[in-house]
């Protein structure tokens, strides 16, 4: 892995537009967004329905089929991460980023227009793993290309700073979904199971057509377009990525790790909750209190982390995380909905917040212009297969003991440990200039031209 050293010299980096820096974090802002509703309307509904709409004849097991269903999409994601990485390293970061959020909406509006099992069989249920495979196959290629198309067009110093919209679009999808879900999960149970839970689908055709707007307007980053007018691009990034940055994405997948915890929370947790007797809409107003702090804190974390470093921040977060797992489940086993709050908010908006306010910029950096979005989001989509059925195997860890949630939070906590453990490796990037990004210390520039401080921005 890579080693632990810090980078301090900057060198003179490409001219970054303000305005197109911005422009770049909104873009990843409503991508972000759109991605995670579409995610977690899917997460609450194979939480809450699906196990009544698609897998009715499974009994008492439909709820274990219903979130097996949900992790299908993260053994897609990998292919995904190969496929869209080899578009936006070799064709351009906006291509592959208009791709992925046309792909994606039109997933999720198909799910919305699905029969149920009883319209159509064990037919209903295949349909939903096809459409599941495609919304995973087009979110493999949606962080890592947004992050590195803002962290290429964002300012020296401040790479976080506008990288941070892409998970803050994330915890916004999060919110937006939990939002819609609250009141669909309110209806009468025969208005929910017949046609309630499909509008959330629907309604996220919203999201898509702002996006693709916001999306057109994009330019390559300047040094994208440096290095395709010089001909510097990888021809195949997948094998020049393993060849050259094979510790990275190691680390990325390590580090990943870490996102099962949301998972564990957002999934399983509600699932848990509802089967202790606390209300599924309850729990729901949980989730939207705790990202809603997490919408606050993350912006502010970016800030920080620019200037004290990537590393401090993502293994404080994933300790923080790796305790305050049991302290959630604890809380919800009493019962205690202010408990259960706080210690939610505590959580998801703050330590698990903190691991995803830098993550964009900490695994980008791991990366050179060559292989930047492939590295990433093949490491991270690999990661992530650990968070699809985090879920799954949390339902069969406890088994029929509602009260044996301790399995679960030990898990948990393990897999926090070992991405805290692969990031201690990874070497600190917060002050390396872009063109020296991925690039091992032996090879980089010494000559004086290397050490003038950075180009300033428009």
């Amino acid at each position: 892995m890579p080693t632990d050293t810090t980078d301090t010299a900057p060198a003179p980096q490409p001219r970054t537009d303000a305005r197109e820096a911005r422009r770049a974090a909104l873009a990843s802002f409503f991508g972000g967004t759109l991605e995670y509703y579409d995610l977690y309307i899917y997460a609450s509904a194979a939480a809450l329905v699906f196990n009544k709409i698609f897998f009715p004849a499974a009994g008492a097991a439909g709820t274990l089929a219903s979130l097996s269903t949900f992790a299908v999409a993260y053994v897609a994601r990998p292919l995904g991460a190969i496929l869209l990485g080899h578009l936006a390293d070799r064709f351009g970061r906006k291509r592959a980023l208009i791709i992925t959020l046309l792909a994606m909406g039109a997933s999720t509006v198909l799910i919305g227009c699905l029969p149920d099992y009883d319209t159509a069989g064990v037919t209903a249920p295949i349909l939903l793993v096809v459409l599941r495979i495609c919304q995973g196959l087009s979110a493999g290629g949606e962080t890592a290309t947004a992050s590195s198309l803002t962290a290429e067009a964002a300012p020296f110093g401040k790479r976080a700073t506008y990288t941070v919209w892409a998970p803050n679009g994330i915890v916004a999808g999060f919110l937006l979904a939990s939002i819609v879900f609250v009141g669909v999960a309110a209806l009468p149970e025969e208005h929910l199971v017949s046609w309630g839970w499909r509008v959330p689908f629907w309604a996220s055709i919203v999201v898509a057509v702002v996006g693709y707007i916001i999306r057109r307007k994009l330019d390559e980053p300047e040094a994208f377009q440096d290095a395709a007018s010089e001909s510097r691009l990888a021809k195949v990034p997948f094998v020049e990525a393993f060849r050259s940055h094979w510790t990275a994405i190691l680390c990325v997948a390590l580090c990943s790790l870490s996102f099962a915890v949301s998972t564990v929370i957002g999934v399983f947790g509600l699932a848990y909750a509802k089967d202790g007797g606390i209300s599924g809409s309850t729990m729901l107003w949980v989730s939207v209190v705790a990202n809603a702090v997490g919408l606050v804190v993350q912006p502010l974390v970016a800030v920080l982390c620019d200037r004290i470093g990537r590393k401090p921040i993502f293994i404080g977060g994933c300790l923080g995380s790796a305790v305050l797992i049991f302290v959630y489940f604890g809380a919800i086993n009493t019962g205690n909905i202010v408990l259960i709050g706080l210690a939610a908010s505590a959580l998801i908006g703050v330590t698990y917040g903190a691991v995803n306010a830098i993550y964009p910029a900490f695994f980008t950096e791991m990366f050179s212009l060559r292989v930047r979005t492939t590295g990433m989001a093949v490491g991270l989509q690999v990661g992530l297969v650990a968070s699809g059925f985090a879920p799954a195997i949390a339902t069969l860890l406890i088994g029929d003991d509602h009260s044996n949630w301790m399995p679960v939070a030990i898990m948990s906590a393990v897999i926090s440990l070992i991405a805290a453990g692969a990031a201690m490796t990874a070497r600190e990037t917060y002050r390396t200039p872009l063109d020296q990004l991925g690039v091992q210390p032996a090879d980089r520039p010494t000559s004086r031209s290397s050490e003038q401080s950075p180009t300033a921005s428009r």
